[in-house]
Parts: C-alpha cells; structure tokens; sequence
C-alpha cells in the first residue's frame, strides 16, 4: 500500500466505522471531494464472503473507473495506532485483495469526525439529520486532506 505516482482518475476516501462506512469521492483532476453515501457496515468473517459495503465500494470502484482508494487509518493524538487501527488495517488489506490491481492506500484520519461533526454543525445539521451524514462528511474530510496533500508534493 505505497503512494503512487499521480495520474488522473477519480479517487473514493473511504471512513471505515464499527457500524457504517463513509464513503467521498473526487472529480478526475483531484481538486474536489464529494459526498457519495453512507453504507452499513457489515462484519464478515468467512475470508471468502464479500461484505456489502465492500461490495458497494467496488462497485463504484467499477462504475466510475476509480484509480485509487483512500482509506483513513485512525492515529491517536500522540501519533500511534491503536486497536482500532488494526482492524482498519485488516479491512483495507481485504479491500486491496477485492479492488486488485486498484491500489488501496492509507492516510492519517485525526480528527476527521471532529473536522465533519464541526462543518455540520456549523450549517446546522444536527441530531438524527447529522448522524445520517456524518460518516459521508467525514470520508470526504479525509480524501479532501489527502488530495491537498498529493498537490503540495506534486506541485
């Protein structure tokens, strides 16, 4: 799971929850993140069962001819993976299994939620309607940051 070289195409941020996964989605030349659903997180155990979140991001890997997938990787304050990351990490190792050869890579997602809840909040989206969108708001938090972040390194 190593940066690639830029090229254009479309890239999905992927926020990966215990209960929903968040799913972004940028424009070809990579300046934009946008909202594009909220799914439900499904928990498969059986290596060779797809789970339908999965299968939903493939889908849309598939459909939009998705170059690269952007998963956010929860880092603690202090700058270490926890539990959680683990399992971030197992899921997105089986994402690259399924997505083969569209390479799945992990960002650094602090604060993303925070970030989301904040925007949300500052447009006044609560309760019921936030938790609806949250996940969605958050992905694109995290493709967001990594796009400006690609674009810094590659002028």
């Amino acid at each position: 799971m190593t940066t690639q070289p830029w090229t254009r195409g479309r890239r999905i941020g992927v926020d990966v929850g215990s209960v929903r996964v968040g799913v972004a989605m940028c424009d070809p030349d990579g300046i934009l993140a946008s909202p594009v659903a909220t799914l439900p997180r499904d928990q498969v155990t059986e290596s060779d069962k797809v789970s339908s979140d999965m299968s939903e991001i493939l889908r849309l890997v598939a459909e939009h001819e998705v170059v690269e997938i952007v998963v956010g990787l929860p880092i603690n304050l202090a700058g270490k993976e926890g539990p959680a990351a683990v399992l971030i990490r197992q899921y997105a190792d089986r994402l690259a299994e399924l997505a083969d050869p569209v390479p799945v890579l992990l960002t650094d997602e602090r604060m993303s939620t925070a970030a989301a809840t904040r925007r949300l909040s500052e447009r006044g989206v609560r309760g019921r309607r936030q938790r609806a969108v949250i996940d969605q708001v958050a992905a694109v938090e995290i493709l967001q940051r990594w796009l400006d972040a690609r674009r810094a390194v590659r002028g």
